[in-house]
């Protein structure tokens, strides 16, 4: 029994590729996230830099994969982001996963037909792929529209009805961009909440309570970079000041203190009235 579970033992699952892509974004999140600290840039004047929209950067620097687009696009955007801040974008977003071929080269002794599939391939497919969906996609809203054009020709409304329609359609649209706008808003923007984010200089001991639950305590090697929220108050303790860099709110980072001393600091939320 005990040579079948070492044998079992030998053959545990491997990480699936969706955990890979998620623990390389947040790596690389943290990464572009120090840098655009020591270089004093917000995220505002980021959006001006690279056009993308600030909760796509947010995304990133947070290792949010699931408020992101496909893998191929996110690879794109952090291109972007490093071009924006110095970095050569081509080689550091080449590290991010977007198929399983990059990290995934086990099995090589089963190859299938699509494993031998160049890229030029796959593009020349993928070119095909969309023709198709054109096509299909065109003769769908041809079918639609000659099926408006008929039922508008046979009940058409009159110009009563038209003036009572038109307003309605109008506070249809102008609510739901109203509402596509909130949703885009986080609690911290709408000062519901609050958000710590630090990055460790040195290797410090920190505890984090969060509306009065203790979140983080123990010890962050250097590099590190964590990202706490609360809906009242966060605290944050620290034994070597001087070692960690706390923005409030994605404002620019400071230190906590001297080196090698103990601080710590409480933020509370301001509600808007």
């Amino acid at each position: 029994m005990k040579w079948l579970k070492k044998k079992n033992n030998n053959n545990q699952p491997s990480i699936s590729l969706e955990q890979q892509r998620a623990e390389k974004l947040a790596e690389m999140g943290a990464q572009l996230w120090a840098l655009r600290q020591e270089q004093g840039l917000s995220l505002e004047q980021m959006v001006a830099l690279t056009r993308i929209p600030r909760r796509l950067l947010q995304a990133i620097e947070e290792g949010n994969l699931n408020d992101l687009p496909e893998p191929v696009y996110i690879q794109g955007l952090i291109r972007q982001f490093a071009d924006a801040l110095g970095l050569n974008g081509v080689e550091f977003s080449g590290t991010f996963p977007i198929s399983s071929a990059q990290v995934n080269p086990q099995g090589m002794g089963n190859n299938s037909p699509f494993d031998q599939l160049r890229p030029i391939h796959l593009y020349f497919l993928y070119i095909l792929l969309i023709v198709c969906s054109v096509n299909g996609l065109s003769q769908l809203l041809n079918n639609a529209v000659l099926q408006a054009s008929t039922s508008n020709n046979q009940n058409q409304p009159s110009p009563k009805q038209k003036s009572i329609v038109k307003p309605e359609i109008a506070q249809v649209k102008e609510s739901v961009e109203v509402q596509s706008v909130n949703d885009t808003l986080s609690a911290v923007q709408q000062g519901k909440a609050v958000q710590i984010g630090v990055t460790l200089k040195a290797s410090s001991w920190i505890r984090v309570v969060a509306d009065g639950k203790t979140e983080f305590e123990g010890t962050l090697p250097e590099g590190s970079h964590r990202i706490w929220k609360a809906q009242q108050q966060l605290t944050v303790k620290t034994d070597n000041a001087g070692g960690v860099l706390m923005s409030v709110n994605q404002e620019k980072a400071k230190e906590m203190g001297e080196p090698g001393k103990e601080e710590e600091v409480r933020i509370a939320a301001k509600p808007k009235f």
